[in-house]
C-alpha cells in the first residue's frame, strides 16, 4: 500500500504534500508495501499492513478527532515532525511518549550556485499562506518603505497551494495593496522550484509568525538560501531554526509583535553589509544544510521501517496486542 492519498491531499502542493512525496521517492517500494503510512488525514485503516500516522498539522484539528479516547492504538507508530508537536499531541490527547518518535521535515539544499543576492536592491520575501502573519509585515513594511526606497517586498501567498481558492477571499484587500505598491511583487502561488530560486535571491526571510508551526519548511529553505531568517520564538519554529536565525520574542498583542519587526527588520537594512550579516546566514545555510537534508531523514525513516517490519513481521503479528493498549488511570 505505501502511502495514503485522499481527496484533499490529491489536488494539494502544501508542505504535507511536498513531504510526502519527497520521502515516497526516496524509500525503497519493497520496504514500504508493508506498511500504511498516513500523512495527517486518516479515512481507512488497512488492518493487514503496519499502520504509521506521520502527524503534520496541530492537536485539536477536527482530523485528529479519532484520537481521542485512546485512538492512537489503532497505530503502530505515531511519527512527529518535532518535539514540540509531539509534546503537545501527548499531553491532549493522553498518549504515552513510547508511542511517538520524532522525525524532522527535510528539504534538498538550496545550490550555491542558485544562491545569488542583488547588490542594487534590498529584498525581503513572504513565502507562506496569508494567514500566517501576512497582515503584520504588509503594513510594517509600507512603513520602511517610506524610509528606503531600495528596498523589495516579494510575497509568495495564497490558498490555491491547497486547492482552496475560496479562501483568499478574506485577503483580497491585503492582496491588493501588495499589487498597488510600487516596491511589493504578489506572486500569488507558485512552483515549489520558482520559489527556491526566489528565496535564493532574497536577503531576508521575514515570518511574523501567528500561526502556531508544527515545522516551517519555509524557514528550513530561508536559512539554506542564506537569507537572514527574521521570526518569532512560537510554537517550534524556535526549534526549526536551532537557534542561530535573527529570532525574537512573540507577542499576542498585534500592535508590539509588529513593533518589534519594524525594529529587527529596519536595523537589518541599516547594517546589512556588516560581516556580522554574513556569518548568520553563512551559520544558518550550514545549520539548515546539515541537519535539514533528505538523505539524513530518508535514512532514518528507513531505520524506523526496518526495525517496524522486524517486529511486526506478518499479518498476525500486526494485531496490535492487549500488551499495547495504553490505559490512563488517575491517582
Amino acid at each position: 500500500m505505501g502511502f495514503d492519498v485522499n481527496e484533499i491531499s490529491v489536488n494539494s502542493k502544501g508542505g504535507t504534500e511536498l513531504m510526502r512525496i519527497g520521502l515516497q521517492q526516496r524509500l525503497d517500494p519493497a520496504l514500504v508495501e508493508d506498511f500504511q503510512i498516513i500523512p495527517s488525514r486518516v479515512r481507512e485503516l488497512d488492518g493487514s499492513k503496519i499502520r504509521v500516522l506521520w502527524l503534520h498539522d496541530l492537536p485539536g484539528d477536527p482530523e485528529c478527532d479519532h484520537l481521542k479516547n485512546g485512538g492512537h492504538e489503532k497505530f503502530h507508530q505515531l511519527v512527529c515532525v518535532s518535539n514540540w508537536q509531539m509534546q503537545q499531541f501527548a499531553a491532549f490527547y493522553r498518549i504515552p511518549y513510547s508511542k511517538f518518535v520524532v522525525i524532522e521535515n527535510a528539504i534538498e539544499p538550496i545550490p550555491e550556485s542558485l544562491i545569488n543576492k542583488p547588490k542594487d536592491k534590498f529584498k525581503i520575501i513572504y513565502h507562506t499562506t496569508p494567514h500566517r502573519g501576512l497582515e503584520i509585515l504588509v503594513p510594517v513594511f509600507t512603513k520602511l518603505a517610506e524610509k528606503y526606497d531600495f528596498i523589495e517586498l516579494d510575497v509568495y501567498s495564497s490558498f490555491k497551494i491547497y486547492g482552496w481558492e475560496q479562501r483568499d477571499k478574506q485577503y483580497e484587500e491585503l492582496f491588493q495593496v501588495c499589487k498597488d505598491h510600487k516596491q511589493i511583487n504578489y506572486h500569488g502561488t507558485v512552483s515549489n522550484e520558482e520559489v527556491r530560486k526566489a528565496v535564493a535571491e532574497a536577503h531576508v526571510f521575514a515570518y511574523p509568525s501567528i500561526w502556531a508551526e508544527t515545522s516551517c519548511i519555509s524557514l528550513m529553505e530561508a536559512m539554506s538560501a542564506k537569507c537572514v531568517c527574521v521570526h518569532p520564538n512560537y510554537a517550534a519554529l524556535y526549534e526549526t531554526a536551532g537557534g542561530v536565525t535573527m529570532m525574537y520574542q512573540w507577542n499576542e498583542n498585534t500592535n508590539d509583535h509588529a513593533q518589534t519587526l519594524y525594529q529587527h527588520l529596519d536595523n537589518i537594512i541599516q547594517h546589512r553589509y556588516e560581516e556580522v550579516v554574513a556569518n548568520v546566514t553563512s551559520v544558518q545555510s550550514s545549520y539548515a544544510n546539515l541537519r535539514y537534508t533528505w538523505q539524513r531523514v530518508a535514512s532514518i525513516w528507513t531505520q524506523l521501517l526496518t526495525d517496524l517490519k522486524q517486529k511486526y513481521p506478518d499479518v498476525e503479528s500486526r494485531k496490535l496486542s492487549s500488551s499495547e493498549v495504553f490505559h490512563y488511570r488517575v491517582g
